[in-house]
């Protein structure tokens, strides 16, 4: 799909996490915030590819690793707390707009897949937003991430700490991607409802 990807850890699990209760991670990070949901890499921007011929020796080489989608180069990702999106997603279709992709993560997060903003060669360009997320970082809106440029998301078919990873409801293949300003007024709405 011409996605930016990069290889992500995986949460420990069964046997491993009972031997090491303190490390939900595969990272050497003792007590990780967000076991299995970021890079196995710190140079993961520079890695990111979609080129399939890397990204097939990484899962050989690492066949548990988690798949990290690269936000900013081709879409940007909604990120909210899964009762605003559901209540979002339902009020988008109510009123005829295009959704795009959309993902659960865990039992926690609903993202939504948008065109991205874009890098403009002039960085005058470009405009900031305040919700513009890196990962663990929280917005002016309660609980609504923009994860942009120099940002990720954890991309289904992916595991994570909780028991139901990370999944399509409404996949890529199938929907194109929209613009995010449609459906930010849908989402900031229900995240403040």
């Amino acid at each position: 799909m011409g996605w930016p990807v990069c290889a992500g850890e995986h949460p420990y699990r069964g046997k491993a996490a009972a031997l090491e209760p303190s490390r939900g991670c595969s990272c050497d990070r003792v007590g990780c915030p967000a076991p299995g949901a970021h890079p196995v890499s710190p140079a993961w921007q520079m890695q990111a590819t979609v080129d399939e011929n890397v990204i097939a020796s990484w899962w050989e080489t690492r066949p548990e690793a988690n798949v990290i989608l690269v936000t900013g180069r081709v879409f940007d990702v909604l990120d909210v707390p899964v009762a605003a999106g559901a209540s979002a997603l339902e009020r988008i279709e109510a009123a005829g707009v295009a959704v795009g992709p959309v993902a659960v993560l865990g039992q926690d997060r609903m993202l939504f897949f948008v065109v991205t903003r874009g890098s403009p060669a002039d960085e005058d360009e470009w405009w900031s937003c305040g919700l513009d997320s890196e990962p663990e970082t929280e917005s002016l809106v309660e609980g609504l991430r923009w994860h942009c440029r120099d940002s990720y998301v954890l991309g289904p078919p992916s595991r994570y700490a909780g028991p139901l990873g990370s999944r399509w409801i409404r996949t890529p293949q199938e929907h194109p991607l929209p613009d995010a300003l449609r459906l930010l007024e849908f989402i900031v709405d229900a995240c403040e409802a």
